[in-house]
């Protein structure tokens, strides 16, 4: 089977790109990807465009954005389809790049996923979101993706002894790496004092859906982020030689029951679990090769608990390595070194592109200073679609690791 290996990585700002239109955000990032590779001006050798997608028919009152995106960029007649599948969206038209390189249906793939969010109130951005859940049973009765996030953390809080103290950690933690990532939302560093045990740690850091604070919660965010995908054994892959040297060499997903209250245990993220191993046994790899990872913590305590449901740490016990160090960049298990979307911001159509941009950027050994793992060779990244009802997992190594 042909290997995918990733040649050319964009990414913008992610924070308010208000003074642009969704289509422009995402002409940015692939353009951007492009110029990495060094194909600015041949962009009719791209066999496909995937862009994944999940709120420009509702908050932006856009479809037809793929088809948009190859005249913005000057690509026709580039073939291009659009990709939803919630927050998950970005990490599913990975997965779909991904297949139609290996299948040989193409040779060289752009991926690109973005999203305007902040287009409408946080409100708004919180109910737009919110549409993922089922409309009669959960919708209805004014239930979001925060109101889970709070009742999840409640039970594992309750189970395994998690703190209020442990999720502080996590978010000065995420917050001292997005300082340093010259894309992240939210540049600046927090301290345990300023949000936890300090003074003032009650008014600056309140509760929004308790245990959940302010500081347990990503921003609305709007941005994009694009991938360049090519076949190693491909007459092309020779002009990327450059780029060369980074594969997906493992991809997975799985879903779980659309309601989350008919799952057997509303803590046993299944999705994560299975979409993880299916990861792991396409790269003919175990959670021991994993050198760092990208996690989808929308809220904090997801950090925690995909980190145990995809064997980096044991059940209840993640919460002691992260007051250890090891979820640090210059810890045994980095975790987050973009500074996740917590400081990084979640534009939901854009995250698991960015999350896989982060990995290559890691595994070239290009990250920003105080940002770069010690020479990483694994790195593995899981896009959490709803509350857990549809994941993707993304392995990407250095090519002959």
């Amino acid at each position: 089977m042909r290997k995918v290996a990733v040649v050319g990585i964009g990414h913008t700002r992610f924070g308010n790109l208000s003074d642009y239109n969704l289509v422009d955000v995402m002409a940015m990032a692939s353009l951007d990807a492009m110029e990495d590779a060094g194909i600015t001006e041949e962009r009719t050798l791209i066999d496909q465009l995937f862009v994944a997608n999940m709120g420009g028919g509702i908050i932006n009152h856009q479809t037809g954005i793929a088809s948009a995106l190859v005249s913005r960029i000057a690509m026709e007649p580039t073939p291009a389809e659009l990709i939803e599948n919630g927050p998950a969206s970005g990490a599913s038209a990975v997965k779909l790049g991904y297949m139609a390189v290996k299948s040989g249906m193409a040779d060289l793939v752009m991926v690109t996923g973005g999203e305007l969010m902040r287009a409408v109130t946080g409100w708004k951005g919180t109910d737009f979101v919110a549409t993922l859940l089922h409309p009669d049973v959960e919708y209805r009765y004014g239930l979001t993706l925060p109101a889970f996030g709070g009742m999840f953390t409640r039970l594992y809080m309750e189970r395994y002894g998690l703190t209020e103290r442990d999720l502080a950690l996590v978010a000065v933690k995420d917050h001292a790496n997005g300082a340093k990532n010259p894309f992240a939302h939210v540049q600046n560093e927090c301290t345990m004092e300023g949000i936890y045990d300090g003074p003032n740690a009650e008014v600056v850091n309140n509760y929004v859906a308790e245990p959940l604070r302010l500081y347990s919660m990503c921003p609305v965010s709007d941005g994009a982020a694009s991938l360049l995908l090519c076949a190693t054994d491909s007459p092309l892959y020779e002009r990327f030689k450059k780029r060369a040297g980074i594969v997906i060499s493992g991809i997975g997903s799985a879903t779980d029951t659309h309601c989350v209250h008919n799952r057997k245990d509303p803590l046993d993220l299944e999705a994560v679990r299975i979409s993880a191993e299916r990861a792991y046994q396409n790269a003919c790899l175990t959670a021991s090769d994993i050198s760092f990872a990208e996690l989808h913590d929308a809220f904090v305590i997801l950090e925690i608990a995909i980190s145990e449901e995809i064997g980096l740490f044991r059940k209840g016990e993640a919460k002691n390595a992260i007051a250890e160090g090891a979820t640090k960049v210059t810890g045994s298990m980095p975790i987050n070194t973009s500074g996740g979307l917590k400081a990084k911001g979640h534009p939901v159509g854009a995250t698991g592109v960015s999350q896989v941009y982060e990995l290559v950027k890691q595994l070239r050994q290009e990250a920003e200073e105080g940002r770069q793992v010690a020479d990483p060779v694994h790195g593995i990244a899981v896009n959490f679609g709803g509350f857990g009802n549809n994941v993707v997992t993304t392995i990407c190594s250095k090519e002959f690791a």
